[in-house]
C-alpha cells in the first residue's frame, strides 16, 4: 500500500469513506443520547448499566461489562455508585456462590420506567432521517460488518 491517497483502489477508498461517515453518524447520535441522559439523574455510563438490567434482567458484572463496553475497574466503580443510590443490588447466585448477579431494585426499575420512554423518543428522533426499512437494513449491515471485524481481530490480522 502506498501513502499517496490518489493511488487508493475503490475498495479501500470506500472502506475509508464508510469509516468516516459511520464515525460522524455515531458521534452525532451519541451526543444527542448523552445530552438526553445527562439531563436526568444518571451519567451515560450509569444509564448504560441500568438500561442493560432493565431490558435483560439480572446479569453478571461481566455480562454488563460486555454490553456497555466498560472495563472491570470502571464498572466496579459505577456499580458501587448505583448500589449506594439504591438503584441496583448484588445478588449471590444460589447454585454457584462464586457468581454474583446485578439486579435492579424497585427504585431502579421505577427510574427506568420514568426516563426510558423519553430516551427512546430522542433516539427515534435522531434516526428519523431514515425510513423504518432503511433503519433495519443499516442495522443488519452494521451488525454484519461488526461481526466480520471481530472475526478479523480474533484472527490477528494486521494491516500493511
Amino acid at each position: 500500500m502506498t501513502s499517496d491517497p490518489k493511488s487508493m483502489d475503490a475498495e479501500q477508498a470506500a472502506a475509508l469513506k464508510l469509516w468516516v461517515v459511520l464515525s460522524r453518524a455515531h458521534e452525532a447520535v451519541a451526543e444527542l443520547a448523552r445530552r438526553d441522559v445527562e439531563r436526568g439523574e444518571l451519567s451515560l455510563t450509569e444509564f448504560g448499566v441500568v438500561e442493560a438490567l432493565f431490558h435483560k434482567g439480572d446479569l453478571t458484572a461481566g455480562e454488563v461489562s460486555r454490553r456497555v463496553l466498560l472495563r472491570s475497574g470502571s464498572l466496579t466503580y459505577v456499580i458501587d455508585k448505583l448500589a449506594e443510590r439504591g438503584l441496583i443490588r448484588r445478588k449471590v447466585c444460589a447454585e454457584d456462590k462464586r457468581r454474583t448477579y446485578l439486579q435492579l431494585t424497585t427504585a431502579g426499575n421505577a427510574l427506568m420506567r420514568k426516563i426510558w420512554p423519553g430516551h427512546a423518543a430522542v433516539i427515534e428522533l435522531a434516526t428519523s432521517g431514515l425510513t423504518l426499512a432503511e433503519k433495519r437494513t443499516v442495522a443488519r449491515l452494521l451488525k454484519q460488518m461488526g461481526l466480520h471485524a471481530e472475526d478479523v481481530g480474533a484472527a490477528g490480522t494486521k494491516s500493511g
